[in-house]
């Protein structure tokens, strides 16, 4: 395995990406009586908080001549855009199952789309036979420090917050805000059908699992990876499951109540919030991305 991410890699990544990425706003509001602070990521250039590991990946060591990856939608956006930023060639991989919004956008940063297989397992095995820096969505250690930024500046920003709720897929953004909470509780949240990070908890080690959610375009890894693996047994994580039906309610609630447009994945946590299971008297529920 990879040597394991720190507290110190995250700070090292955020001055890194700092001058290419937007410092998200936070929101601090009340909700049926409680308090809670909203981040929001989904404001990020891309569309979400992806951008920020793909920087750090493709700015840690000797520039790359050209980046490969694979992706269900999201992270392929973050690369391509990161690509365009620094001058790199990119050649992003989807399975054919990718929603066309997101395809278009990868298309439109000038990078190479290329649709191969129906799941993102499949895309991911065609994409590392390319030639490249192959960046991995998620289980890659400069990958997981990039993510970790996004609590860091949570923290900066709101030190009173006492718990990080994330949506998980593969376990990147998870890890990152593990490294950078501060000892405060970080909390996975994922739908009840897709379930790699909750599953391999349980399990003891990473494990595969079938996905079946409105969310699995962003959330839809079927296994987690060793690196977030490793960060989040040791964190001592509190992981959730939500519903399809409470995702699309709380997806439903943040644009009813404050007009904020987020895609399925990023209103897990705020699902789990509306549903009394996630622990602390101030969290920050991180709205990840918006690319529905």
């Amino acid at each position: 395995m990879a040597l394991l991410p720190t507290a110190a890699d995250v700070a090292a990544a955020a001055a890194r990406v700092a001058p290419h990425v937007r410092r998200t706003p936070t929101l601090r509001a009340e909700i049926d009586g409680r308090p809670v602070v909203l981040k929001l990521e989904h404001l990020q250039r891309s569309g979400s908080f992806k951008l920020r590991g793909a920087l750090n990946a493709l700015l840690s060591g000797e520039p790359p001549e050209r980046v490969v990856t694979a992706s269900g939608g999201n992270h392929g956006l973050g690369v391509a855009t990161a690509a365009g930023i620094l001058g790199v060639p990119a050649v992003v991989y989807v399975p054919r199952t990718v929603p066309e919004s997101k395809a278009g956008r990868i298309e439109a940063t000038g990078a190479k789309l290329i649709r191969h297989g129906d799941a993102y397992a499949d895309a991911a095995a065609a994409a590392r036979a390319e030639p490249g820096r192959y960046v991995h969505a998620y289980d890659d250690p400069a990958v997981v420090a990039g993510q970790g930024t996004v609590t860091a500046e949570v923290v900066e920003e709101s030190p009173d917050v006492d718990a990080v709720v994330v949506a998980a897929g593969g376990g990147g953004l998870a890890a990152g805000a593990a490294l950078a909470a501060g000892g405060r509780a970080v909390v996975t949240v994922e739908p009840s059908g897709c379930r790699a990070v909750h599953a391999a908890l349980q399990a003891g080690s990473p494990v595969d699992v079938e996905i079946d959610s409105v969310a699995s375009s962003a959330l839809g890894a079927t296994r987690i990876g060793d690196v977030p693996f490793a960060v989040l047994r040791a964190a001592d994580v509190v992981p959730l499951l939500v519903s399809d039906a409470e995702i699309l309610s709380a997806q439903e609630r943040l644009w009813v109540e404050f007009r904020l447009r987020v895609e399925p994945a990023a209103a897990a946590p705020f699902a789990a919030w509306l549903a009394g299971r996630v622990p602390g008297e101030l969290p920050c529920l991180v709205l990840c991305g918006a690319n529905s």
